[in-house]
């Protein structure tokens, strides 16, 4: 393996001695974690600390609207918040021990739209969707609230959308990494048709995973399903990292797996 030296200066009784510090040469893969509507970053830290383990560096963040910057939750757009997954892609991106060539991008609902924009606009390896949110392209700088004053969403997402006639779904049927489509049973926010519309787009990933929670809601408020999902997401990820270090092919698995075992309480995605 090979190894990078680090020429560093430590200081002892007032004085200053040299040292080197000597690491593997090898970069390794980052994972970005982009939160729902009406989330924070919180909800993803623990999974962090597991897929980390795997080897990662990851990133968690705040969107704009949320946690600190809650007084803007009723006036930011997609437009802010898709710079905002922009800008924290960047700071993960350029990490000096992240490969910028092996990132993934984890998304529910709505961060799981701003994360299938995003794998349009920045190199993106790998991509797990849960329960990802659907928008009409209309309106895209009007603050993200107002969608659900302006626009049918419940309509919109009971029907089946072609990726030629929604931003995401065309940046989904352009995606050429690997994919996973989580899908919760009972989800009255983002209904089957969604996921159905998400999983015709990304017919062209080199690979795509699709599991359904059996028993979950959207927001996964049952214990069991947040350990579901924990799971999932923690194997498919390992495998893909384990397959790239190995230089092995994902495989294309559409079965839907429904566990009995089933972010944060629903708010509208």
């Amino acid at each position: 393996m090979s190894t990078r030296d680090d020429v560093i200066d430590i200081a002892v009784d007032n004085e200053h001695i040299a040292g080197t510090i000597v690491t593997p040469a090898t970069k390794i893969p980052g994972v970005l974690f982009v939160h729902g509507w009406g989330g924070c970053q919180e909800h993803y830290l623990a999974r962090a600390r597991e897929v980390a383990a795997l080897g990662c560096v990851c990133l968690t963040f705040d969107l704009r609207g949320h946690a600190r910057t809650r007084s803007q939750y009723e006036t930011v757009s997609r437009e802010n918040n898709l710079r905002d997954v922009l800008a924290a892609y960047d700071v993960l991106a350029s990490y000096r021990a992240v490969d910028p060539s092996a990132i993934a991008v984890v998304g529910s609902s709505y961060g799981g739209y701003l994360a299938t924009i995003l794998s349009s606009m920045r190199e993106v390896k790998w991509l797990a969707l849960r329960a990802p949110a659907l928008y009409m392209d209309t309106g895209w700088e009007l603050p993200k609230r107002q969608l659900h004053v302006d626009q049918d969403l419940i309509g919109y997402r009971k029907s089946r959308v072609r990726s030629a006639d929604n931003r995401a779904l065309r940046a989904c049927a352009e995606f050429k990494g690997d994919l996973l489509i989580i899908e919760s049973e009972l989800d009255n926010i983002v209904p089957h048709a969604v996921t159905t519309s998400y999983r015709e787009a990304g017919s062209n990933a080199h690979s795509l995973t699709y599991r359904v929670i059996k028993g979950a809601d959207h927001g996964l408020t049952d214990e069991s399903g947040q350990r579901a999902y924990t799971s999932l997401l923690v194997n498919w990820l390992s495998e893909m990292i384990v397959g790239a270090r190995e230089g092995g092919m994902a495989t294309q698995s559409v079965t839907a797996l429904k566990t009995e075992m089933p972010e944060a309480p629903p708010t509208p995605a």
